[in-house]
């Protein structure tokens, strides 16, 4: 806590088991957060140290940070027991989107995005860790992490490990982009794109394009089941809270979960799409006529013109407003029998 009651968080690394190249990593992150200060969506760095360590210990490199109140992968637990709401996923796709767009913008490739990477701070999400491994290799092909296996969920096709003498693709910003879409996808279904496949299977069908991602048009709320103890049931789904999901946003997941890298969106363009504004989310569908209505073709405004010229010279004085609306009334009548 600070002189002037502000809770911070301390980031406490042991430097025992730190090699050089780690330690450059974490000088590195501490620099990229000075260089980033007053950013608003990226985590404020106040104070860092290296702090001598007793009895051959290497010490602890300190660094004390704006403290967030939860992180994103909680508020989506949370979140996918409620009804899809686009004003919460307008608000925080935005911030997240503008994120990522800053490390981008300092070239730095995050390639392990997921939730837990975001955190709210006064209720603004921000981002907590950059990746910061591949800031420090020229050459980010060969990028593993000793984590990646248990965040699977959101990676990208060419982050995944190849088989070898398989030619591996280089992990750029399109790696981001993908990982974004997965959460993207857990904020409108309640579940990232591959949850419900093993392990096993998630390596093998994220980089195949054979294997068809599904964005059905309905979302559909969900809360855990209750399971007893070595058994687990599916989640227990809310179906009276089923709401459509915008095809404009099915379009947003679509165009970051392509497995080319060459052909995903770039965020710029994800930061452009219309209904982020919340205006018009869909275009309005080709509608065909209402029970009440009837279609009205040249044929049929000829006939009806022809009518009027007829019923004017067959009553010289104007017609009683009553009389002319059930005359209007039975045309119509007359109209939707024909048919359209």
């Amino acid at each position: 806590m600070s002189g002037s009651n502000e809770i911070h968080a301390i980031k406490r690394v042991s430097l025992d088991q730190t090699d050089a190249d780690t330690m450059r990593g974490y000088m590195n992150e501490i620099a990229l957060l000075k260089r980033l200060e007053g950013n608003s969506r990226i985590i404020r760095l106040l104070d860092s140290e290296v702090k001598a360590g007793s009895g051959g210990s290497k010490g602890h490199l300190m660094l004390v940070m704006e403290c967030g109140e939860i992180d994103f992968a909680r508020l989506l637990q949370e979140q996918q027991k409620k009804p899809m709401n686009m004003a919460w996923i307008v608000y925080y796709w935005q911030q997240m989107l503008e994120a990522v767009h800053v490390i981008h913008e300092e070239k730095i490739v995050h390639s392990d995005l997921k939730p837990a990477n975001f955190v709210l701070v006064r209720g603004q999400l921000k981002l907590i860790d950059f990746g910061i491994a591949n800031a420090i290799a020229n050459d980010t092909t060969n990028i593993q992490r000793d984590h990646q296996i248990g965040t699977v969920n959101y990676m990208s096709p060419e982050a995944i490990e190849v088989p070898e003498g398989m030619r591996r693709l280089k992990v750029g910003r399109p790696s981001d982009v993908w990982s974004l879409g997965c959460i993207l996808y857990q904020m409108v279904y309640g579940h990232p794109p591959f949850h419900h496949l093993s392990m096993i299977q998630k390596m093998k069908a994220i980089p195949d394009s054979a294997h068809v991602i599904e964005f059905p048009e309905n979302s559909t709320p969900s809360i855990p089941s209750r399971t007893s103890e070595g058994s687990s049931t599916p989640p227990k789904k809310l179906d009276h809270l089923t709401k459509p999901v915008p095809k404009r946003v099915i379009a947003s997941m679509r165009s970051c979960l392509v497995r080319n890298p060459k052909e995903r969106a770039a965020i710029p363009e994800l930061l452009d799409h219309p209904w982020l504004a919340m205006k018009d989310p869909d275009p309005p569908a080709q509608q065909g006529p209402g029970p009440d209505e009837a279609v009205i073709n040249p044929y049929y405004m000829r006939q009806l013109l022809q009518y009027g010229i007829k019923l004017g010279r067959s009553h010289p004085d104007e017609m009683d407003p009553e009389d002319l609306l059930r005359e209007a009334e039975r045309l119509v009548a007359e109209l939707k029998s024909l048919g359209p």
